[in-house]
C-alpha cells in the first residue's frame, strides 16, 4: 500500500490532524536556515502529543549532530537532504535504530542511477523529486522523468518515496503512474507557508489510501 508523508510539519495542530487523518509519517525540517526549519527543543513539542513515525529532514549535518536533532523527535526515519559523504550515511545509520531515505533532486534518471550506485547499500529509502536551480529541498516541483523508467531504476529493497509538489486532486494519478511505496507532500496541502490546511491533509491521506487499497485489491489477470 502507498503510504502518506506530511512534511514540513511546524505546529502541535497539524501534527495532531495529520494523525487524526492517518499519516503514515509526519516530517520535521530538523537543519537550520530553511522556511520551516524547527530546533529540537520546538521540535519535540510540535510531537509530543502523536504517536505517528516522525521523519527527520536534515541537510548536510554532521553525524554526531544529526543524532542529537534526530533523537530530539524520535525520529523513525531519517531523511537526508544534502551532499552527505557516503561514510557520513553509514555513521548516521548506525547510530540510532531508525531508516535512512536519501532524496535526490532528478533531473535526469542518470540521477537517480547515480544516488543508487553511491548510496543503494547505506540506504533503505530514496527520496525522488523533482530539481530547480538554487533549491535543496521542497522546491514543489515533480519529477518529469518517465514514470517506468523511474521505477525500474529504485531497487525493490528500496523504500521509493516520491515527492514534488503534489496536490490532493493529482494523487490518484500520480500513484498509479510511479507506484510509489510512500508519497510526500508539504506545500501542497498549505494554507500559507508553515502552515497546513487540514482539510487538504485529510483529502490528501485518503486518496492516498484509496488508490493504493483499490490497487491492492483489483483481481489478477483471468479471475472474476
Amino acid at each position: 500500500m502507498t503510504r502518506a508523508k506530511i512534511c514540513g510539519i511546524t505546529n502541535p495542530d497539524d501534527a495532531n490532524a495529520a494523525q487524526a487523518a492517518g499519516a503514515d509519517f509526519v516530517g520535521l525540517i530538523m537543519s537550520d536556515g530553511f522556511a520551516r526549519s524547527l530546533d529540537p527543543a520546538r521540535a519535540a513539542h510540535v510531537v509530543s502529543g502523536i504517536t505517528t513515525p516522525r521523519v527527520a529532514v536534515l541537510v548536510n549535518e554532521p553525524p554526531a549532530e544529526a543524532l542529537v536533532r534526530a533523537q530530539s523527535i524520535g525520529a523513525s526515519v531519517v531523511q537526508l537532504h544534502g551532499d552527505e559523504r557516503p561514510e557520513s550515511v553509514a555513521a548516521l545509520r548506525a547510530l540510532g535504530d531508525w531508516e535512512v531515505w536519501k532524496a535526490v533532486r532528478a533531473r535526469s534518471i542518470d540521477d537517480v542511477f547515480r544516488a543508487v550506485d553511491i548510496y543503494g547499500e547505506l540506504v533503505s529509502g530514496l527520496l525522488v523529486e523533482g530539481w530547480k536551480e538554487g533549491v535543496v529541498g521542497g522546491a514543489g516541483v515533480l519529477v518529469e522523468i518517465d514514470a517506468e523508467a523511474l521505477r525500474a531504476a529504485v531497487p525493490s529493497a528500496l523504500t521509493f518515496v516520491l515527492a514534488g509538489g503534489i496536490v490532493p486532486s493529482e494523487v490518484a494519478s500520480t500513484v498509479a503512474r510511479f507506484s510509489p511505496d510512500v508519497i510526500d507532500v508539504s506545500s501542497g496541502i498549505e494554507r500559507s507557508l508553515g502552515l497546513k490546511d487540514h482539510e487538504l491533509v485529510t483529502a490528501f491521506i485518503k486518496e492516498a489510501h484509496r488508490v493504493s487499497e483499490a490497487t491492492t485489491e483489483r483481481p489478477e489477470a483471468g479471475q472474476a
